[in-house]
């Protein structure tokens, strides 16, 4: 039994036709026909019922395939981590990020890494469920930026810095910073923010910031999208609670007035990985100014 014969199977199973399998896995149909009956025969057992016109799984092969479904991609995801690791300073490592970090921070430590790492290759990730932990645990991402920190024996979590968060409303809005008195103010004001009922941190905190000011918003647009958020309060359709980095993308028409809460960015990696290269990334992050 080889990888290639069980990857073979798991197209076919999904197919259930010979001849499109072969087109996909790039072979004849009766070198594909070879390799699932050989698999069969060590296996001692039959994974498809097929006559002239139709293929369909037994319920062993059924069984395989959500088993070995599973297996293969975990194989292909170590297989990947395994030639980062091998190629060293000129590998690859991905990293996730929220949004809010695009417009200040994360370029200028791109720019940093071009500076100091020229053939290295970079892959962003902004995930929308913002699971940094799984995505680092499955190595899917080698570097997470994270706004609360992962507890978990196998991550390193480290703070880089703290930032306050910012109440945005269009240039022409009422409330200012000399006359902003606390939040409590805008009880009646249509809110656009990210919902929540989420489980991410900054739902989070933002359920936190409301029951400390007495009031639910009146939210008329969830988002978890900060740029679109910000179009939005530029075109006067509401207002919002973002990152006080976003005031860093030049959005028009908008105001910023930073609030009494302040929000922490976290770079999070593997404990121990081998890619030497990792380390090495954290540490310009780590000596960035803030």
């Amino acid at each position: 039994m080889t990888i290639q014969q069980i990857k073979y199977f798991l197209v076919l199973s999904n197919e259930l036709h010979f001849w499109r399998t072969a087109e996909k896995v790039f072979i004849s149909q009766s070198a594909l026909s070879r390799q699932i009956q050989s698999l069969e025969e060590e296996m001692g057992l039959q994974l498809f019922e097929r006559d002239k016109r139709n293929v369909k799984l037994t319920d062993a092969g059924k069984f395989l395939q959500a088993k070995w479904s599973v297996l293969i991609n975990d194989f292909d995801l170590v297989t990947q981590q395994a030639k980062k690791i091998d190629e060293g300073t000129s590998g690859f490592v991905s990293i996730s990020y929220p949004g809010s970090i695009a417009f200040k921070f994360l370029p200028n430590f791109l720019e940093a890494l071009n500076l100091n790492l020229p053939n290295l290759k970079l892959e962003l990730v902004e995930p929308t469920d913002e699971n940094h932990e799984q995505l680092l645990l499955n190595y899917t991402t080698d570097i997470a930026f994270s706004r609360d920190k992962i507890k978990n024996t196998n991550i390193v979590s480290i703070q880089l810095f703290s930032e306050p968060i910012a109440l945005v409303v269009p240039n022409n809005h009422w409330i200012n910073k000399k006359s902003f008195n606390g939040l409590n103010e805008l009880k009646d004001e249509r809110f656009i923010i990210s919902g929540l009922h989420n489980k991410t941190f900054f739902a989070s905190l933002l359920r936190n910031i409301f029951e400390k000011n007495n009031f639910q918003p009146k939210t008329i647009i969830e988002s978890d999208f900060g740029g679109m958020i910000l179009s939005l309060v530029s075109k006067e359709l509401g207002v919002s609670i973002l990152p006080s980095s976003f005031k860093f993308s030049k959005s028009k028409n908008v105001r910023f007035i930073d609030l009494d809460e302040q929000i922490s960015l976290f770079i999070n990696f593997r404990k121990n990985d081998p890619n030497k290269i990792i380390s090495k990334v954290v540490d310009y992050a780590k000596s960035l100014e803030y």
